[in-house]
C-alpha cells in the first residue's frame, strides 16, 4: 500500500509506502499527480517516508512503478528520501542514471531538513547525495 498526500501550497507530494506496493497504488497516484500537473505544470518535490520498504507485491507492480516514474520524472524538481538503512543511502546515486530530479537521502531524524531542502528553490538539475 502506498499512502499519498499532495500538499498543494507547498507543491510537494508526500509518499508513505507501508506494505508491498501494488499496481493499483500507482494507478491512484498517477490520477492524483496528473490532475495536479495539468493545473500547475510541475511539482516542487516529493518526500518519500520509508521507515521500511517491503518492495512490490509482484512484477506487474514493479512495472507500474517504473511506468509512473518514466511518465512523471521530468515534472518533479526534487525527491527527498527519508529513511534509515543502506539502500536509501545509495538510492540517490542510482537515481542519477534515471531521473531528471535532484535526489537526496535524509535519515529519519532529519525529516525537517528534508522539508527545508525540498522548499528551497533550485535551478540546477544536479543530483545530490547526503
Amino acid at each position: 500500500m502506498l499512502n499519498h498526500e499532495l500538499q498543494h501550497r507547498a507543491e510537494i507530494l508526500v509518499l508513505n509506502p507501508q506494505e508491498p506496493l501494488e499496481a493499483a497504488d500507482f494507478t491512484a497516484l498517477a490520477s492524483c499527480v496528473d490532475a495536479y500537473l495539468q493545473r500547475h505544470g510541475k511539482l516542487r518535490g516529493v518526500l518519500i517516508r520509508a521507515k521500511s520498504f517491503s518492495g512490490w507485491k509482484n512484477f506487474g507492480a514493479l512495472l507500474f512503478h517504473l511506468k509512473f516514474v518514466k511518465a512523471h520524472h521530468q515534472d518533479i524538481e526534487k525527491v527527498a528520501v527519508v529513511a534509515d538503512g543502506v539502500f536509501p543511502t545509495v538510492m540517490p546515486e542510482l537515481a542519477n542514471h534515471f531521473l531528471r530530479a535532484q535526489v537526496q537521502h535524509f535519515d529519519s531524524a532529519s525529516e525537517n531538513a528534508a522539508w527545508d531542502w525540498l522548499r528551497q528553490n533550485s535551478n540546477s538539475s544536479s543530483h545530490v547525495a547526503a
